[in-house]
């Protein structure tokens, strides 16, 4: 899906813009390269008489072609302009009430989101992956936890930053379902272009769905190399993770209480599966240099019953 493809009103009038503007700037390319053609061709026979022959005197009409420019490009900047203003005014805030709200913060580097962050009976976190119903504005409150992040969807929205000390405000809606790639576009450090973001637009009651399943508590591990996956967890990544419903309650790192409801880890580098966790949970540097993320060090046996109970959280 590229940038130039929007499947929302917070996006579609910016693209409709930016045609029409790319449209215009080739027209005027394409007028001025014919003028000076056309002047070029008219002037050839006389630049080729010898020089004495050439009479010093200014063409009659000259004057016409800058008055009729002047009056051309006048009316294409003024009418660009009222284009972006009316734009502008489009996409500065929704219709409706939002019907979501969510509040996205950026990391060095991955996105948390928590959902109804005003109401703690409905309040609850995940990461990275921000789900939103079809055909409704969702409201995104952004700032960011240690530097200066910039959230973009280009699919839904336009860009804005997520500052330390600031929240700042944008929208988005998807008119049709599907999962819409997002990316920080603020220069972050060494793992910058490795901080995506995926949007995901469900159909309202799946929406409903899947929000009531991400509020729910992590069920207990039932199998025992679950079981015993669960004390590992709590010994080596509790500090860091949250999982609701155990004692783990990190906020360091991205929450995992529904971690593999999602499609990837470490912020859109990885497809979430078994191979990928595993290797993420040995050695977190070899796959994404810099990640705050520490090796953990665990045994052959650590690490398969603590991949057996990531799996549980789903």
């Amino acid at each position: 899906m590229g940038y130039l493809e929007t499947f929302g009103p917070r996006a579609d009038p910016v693209t409709a813009l930016g045609w029409g503007l790319l449209a215009l700037s080739c027209l005027v390319v394409a007028i001025v390269a014919v003028l000076v053609v056309a002047g070029v061709w008219s002037r050839r026979q006389s630049t080729a008489a010898p020089l004495r022959t050439l009479a010093v005197a200014r063409a009659e009409g000259g004057l016409r072609w800058i008055y009729v420019g002047l009056g051309l490009t006048l009316v294409a900047l003024v009418g660009s302009l009222i284009w972006t203003v009316e734009v502008v005014a489009a996409v500065d805030s929704p219709r409706g009430r939002p019907a979501v709200t969510v509040q996205v913060t950026g990391h060095q580097w991955w996105w948390e989101a928590t959902y109804d962050p005003d109401s703690p009976d409905r309040r609850f976190t995940t990461a990275n992956e921000i789900h939103i119903p079809v055909g409704q504005p969702v409201e995104v409150r952004l700032d960011g936890a240690d530097v200066i992040h910039s959230f973009w969807v280009p699919a839904l929205t336009g860009k804005t930053d997520a500052i330390p000390g600031r929240t700042n405000l944008t929208w988005l809606q998807a008119d049709r379902p599907g999962v819409y790639r997002g990316q920080c576009t603020e220069y972050c450090g060494k793992q910058h272009a490795h901080m995506a973001v995926y949007v995901v637009a469900d159909p309202p009651e799946a929406y409903r769905q899947w929000a009531a399943a991400q509020r729910l508590p992590a069920a207990p591990a039932a199998a025992p190399d679950a079981q015993r996956g669960s004390s590992v967890f709590l010994a080596r990544c509790g500090a860091c993770h949250t999982v609701r419903g155990t004692p783990a309650g990190g906020v360091v790192g991205p929450d995992l209480t529904h971690l593999m409801s999602r499609r990837t880890i470490a912020s859109g580098t990885l497809p979430n599966n078994r191979l990928t966790l595993s290797g993420w949970i040995a050695n977190p540097q070899a796959l994404k240099p810099g990640a705050l993320m520490p090796p953990t060090y665990l045994s052959g046996p650590e690490l398969a019953d603590l991949r057996s109970y990531l799996e549980t959280l789903r």
